[in-house]
């Protein structure tokens, strides 16, 4: 999976391809820039030690160690944990399902990284078995509520296409069901440009499905 998004983790434009034919721009300057705008939603509920899946060029780890909380970044790509590294973000090149140290206040699924295998049910079953107890799984959900679709996927840059990839795209409403068959709850959201949940484990009290719209400066 690697392969398919180092030259976007380097810096070039990229944009997603589907085999149901939907296609997304990957936001690769956002990934590269400081956090900022949407970010601020995920770093402020952010209280103690944080590990981030699928960090890429560490953007959100950078952000949460300036704030003074511990953070560690996971990636597969050697392109991304280089960028890392170049940012002083602290980052371990791995597959997230392999051995993780320790046990989290808070994980992270930013940027789309809900759909990172095709199975969003056994990626939250994983975030859920990295949390401390009342910690937090926080997770970027697509801007269309009612999306829920999992295939096949390939990345394209000027470089050229990626391998196809297992991937899977996941709105606030279908994150519900999922996060519950996966033993966690939906306990807050934020709807705006980007969309976000915040799940615990199941034993924690539900909120109702949506929180006030507020403005976000992308």
């Amino acid at each position: 999976m690697t392969a398919a998004f180092d030259a976007a983790l380097r810096g070039a434009p990229a944009r997603m391809l589907r085999s149901d034919g939907g296609e997304v721009v990957l936001a690769v300057r956002r990934w590269h820039a400081d956090a900022a705008g949407g970010d601020r939603w995920l770093l402020d509920r952010c209280s103690g030690p944080v590990v981030d899946l699928g960090c890429g060029p560490g953007r959100l780890v950078v952000a949460l160690t300036r704030r003074g909380i511990p953070a560690l970044g996971v990636d597969v790509s050697a392109a991304a944990v280089a960028r890392c590294r170049a940012r002083g973000a602290a980052v371990l090149q791995r597959d997230l399902f392999a051995a993780l140290p320790g046990r989290w206040d808070h994980v992270l699924l930013a940027d789309g990284n809900i759909g990172i295998g095709g199975d969003p049910f056994r990626l939250l079953r994983r975030a859920g078995a990295l949390l401390r107890p009342g910690g937090t799984v926080l997770v970027e959900t697509d801007p269309n509520p009612a999306a829920c679709w999992s295939g096949m996927a390939r990345v394209h840059t000027p470089e050229g296409a990626g391998p196809p990839l297992p991937w899977a795209v996941v709105g606030a409403d279908a994150l519900w069901e999922i996060a519950g068959a996966a033993g966690l709850a939906v306990t807050a959201t934020y709807t705006g440009p980007r969309c976000f949940s915040e799940l615990r484990l199941a034993d924690a009290p539900r909120v109702g499905r949506r929180v006030a719209s507020l403005p976000v400066v992308e």
